[in-house]
């Protein structure tokens, strides 16, 4: 590697640090969970974020949105939400006597939807095609989104009146499912203090971006390059080919989960400061890779198994290369 290339090497490293540590001053006991954001944003994929009020989920979308200086939009979803209200819609200029489209919340770079299996199927149906394509199109016309956009979904798993499933082929869409737990009693008491002590501890207005987009599109381009060897594609394979033959499980992931959790693993090494794929990436990543590409069977419910438990189980038995 020569000198130029090393030195912009480390100058992303920091910057990559430097964006952690702001995230770890403003977000307490989450570290995981903004982790895995910044990974998806790397590997230009979308996030399904699980988890009860209050546990920082729509802090940590904003502060990562202006850390990498993306515009960022946010959609509450509710059940009487239309496909119109997130995608735009064509409005008659009577100025000139054309219809004009305005372009809705769904044009961001980083969108954040709260709740959204709160809105009902049509509107669901609608994302589809722009999580996937990275387009909308109405009326047959088509507007593509930016180069950056990543969408970051939350929903509630305790509250279950007034929402829909969502449908499988939507859910295998999101690169990520991550399932955010309460923080520990020592990070809530510092998250009591820093309250305290600061009223605006929560404001980001401050916050200055330390990745530009020119930057961030680069550093997706070297998160590509990252050098995974054979044995470690060998490794993704039959770590997901083992969910297709579990007795545990009904429905196994489909290759996608495998580019899926070979995309994530390079962008997180990448995050680490590294240029090569290690197995501990893959074993990391796995859990929210899979969790949401596999339905386990009627009988490895009733007998009281998880989703969590089988993959830990499939991570523990498939070999690791040596």
């Amino acid at each position: 590697m020569e000198n130029s290339e090393v030195f912009t090497q480390n100058l992303y490293v920091d910057k990559i640090q430097s964006m952690r540590q702001t995230i770890s001053q403003y977000i307490l006991g989450q570290e995981r969970m903004a982790d895995l954001i910044l990974t998806a944003v790397l590997a230009d994929g979308h996030v399904l974020i699980e988890g009860v009020p209050g546990v920082a989920k729509t802090l940590t979308s904003r502060l990562i949105a202006r850390l990498v200086d993306a515009d960022f939009s946010r959609i509450q979803f509710t059940s009487d939400i239309m496909p119109s209200d997130v995608l735009g819609t064509n409005i008659f200029n009577q100025s000139n006597s054309q219809f004009e489209f305005h372009k809705g919340p769904a044009f961001g770079n980083i969108v954040l939807v709260d709740e959204i299996n709160r809105a009902p199927a049509k509107t669901q149906s609608a994302l589809f095609e722009v999580m996937e394509e990275r387009q909308v199109t109405v009326d047959g016309i088509r507007y593509p989104m930016g180069s950056i956009y990543t969408i970051l979904a939350t929903q509630n798993p305790i509250e279950q009146e007034g929402t829909y499933r969502l449908p499988e082929a939507q859910m295998d869409r999101f690169l990520f499912k991550i399932s955010v737990g309460y923080p520990s009693f020592a990070d809530e008491v510092n998250i009591m203090k820093e309250h305290n002590t600061n009223r605006n501890f929560t404001k980001l207005e401050e916050v200055k971006p330390i990745l530009t987009r020119s930057e961030l599109e680069e550093l997706r381009q070297k998160a590509q390059s990252v050098f995974i060897d054979d044995k470690m594609l060998n490794y993704i394979v039959s770590m997901v080919q083992a969910t297709r033959t579990n007795s545990a499980i009904y429905i196994g992931a489909s290759p996608r989960a495998s580019i899926a959790l070979l995309n994530a693993s390079k962008a997180y090494a990448l995050l680490q400061g590294r240029d090569f794929v290690i197995p501990d990436d893959i074993k990391m990543l796995a859990k929210p890779v899979l969790c949401h590409r596999i339905t386990l069977t009627a009988e490895a419910e009733l007998e009281g198994n998880t989703i969590d438990n089988v993959i830990n189980n499939i991570v523990g038995k498939v070999e690791v290369p040596k």
